[in-house]
């Protein structure tokens, strides 16, 4: 059986837009790592950030999830203080928040990390042109994300660089965007688990692993 770990992609919505979540499975057995969409929702729009908080903190605490995963955040503009309030939550996972730039390179600062607007699209390009990348069909609600993938396009200014505005250019690329930093995160960070027992899924699959 291959080892994996799990990867919690959060992309914080506003009062106007949806907080997307999404869980992939990531298996190291081999390199190049493979991934695999075990779970996505969006989130009751107008959910205060508590309780955001919350209900993503109960899929972590989840035996499934529980010591095998890592949460990464969006903490562009509003987004840094709900990174605050995770990482007072007391959880028991790595937080990582990604703050999305317009520049060229990356940076990081400790637990958090600055990232090119391209830089997560051709994480996901590749991921998905390589078959590395794996969705499965019963997941619920799947041809949302799909439609996102489809309209989804990265623009660069005739100066050379991104802008953040032109991140979301349709109505809902939340989808997109969670599944992104998840990845990214994926393929330049390494296991956090090297030591961990493989992957076992229980008998009775909880409802976000059901399908695989």
């Amino acid at each position: 059986m291959q080892k994996s770990d799990f990867l919690v992609g959060l992309d914080l919505g506003q009062s106007q837009d949806y907080t997307a979540l999404t869980i992939f499975e990531r298996f190291y057995k081999e390199s190049p790592y493979r991934y695999e969409l075990r779970h996505f929702e969006r989130f009751t729009l107008g959910m205060s950030y508590p309780k955001q908080v919350e209900k993503t903190a109960s899929f972590l605490r989840h035996e499934a999830l529980k010591g095998k995963s890592t949460l990464i955040v969006d903490g562009t503009g509003a987004g840094r203080p709900v990174v605050d309030m995770f990482r007072k939550a007391g959880l028991q996972t790595p937080i990582k928040a990604i703050t999305i730039t317009g520049g060229d390179s990356v940076t990081e600062d400790g637990s958090d990390f600055r990232v090119p607007k391209r830089d997560l699209v051709s994480v996901l390009q590749v991921l998905l042109q390589s078959e590395r990348l794996k969705v499965a069909a019963k997941v619920q609600g799947i041809d949302d994300l799909v439609q996102e993938l489809l309209n989804f396009k990265a623009k660069i200014s005739t100066s050379g660089h991104d802008s953040y505005e032109a991140w979301r250019e349709g109505q809902h690329d939340d989808l997109v965007l969670s599944s992104a930093m998840a990845c990214w995160y994926g393929e330049h960070k390494p296991r956090m688990y090297q030591g961990v027992t493989p992957f076992a899924v229980p008998r009775r699959k909880p409802a976000f692993l059901r399908g695989f």
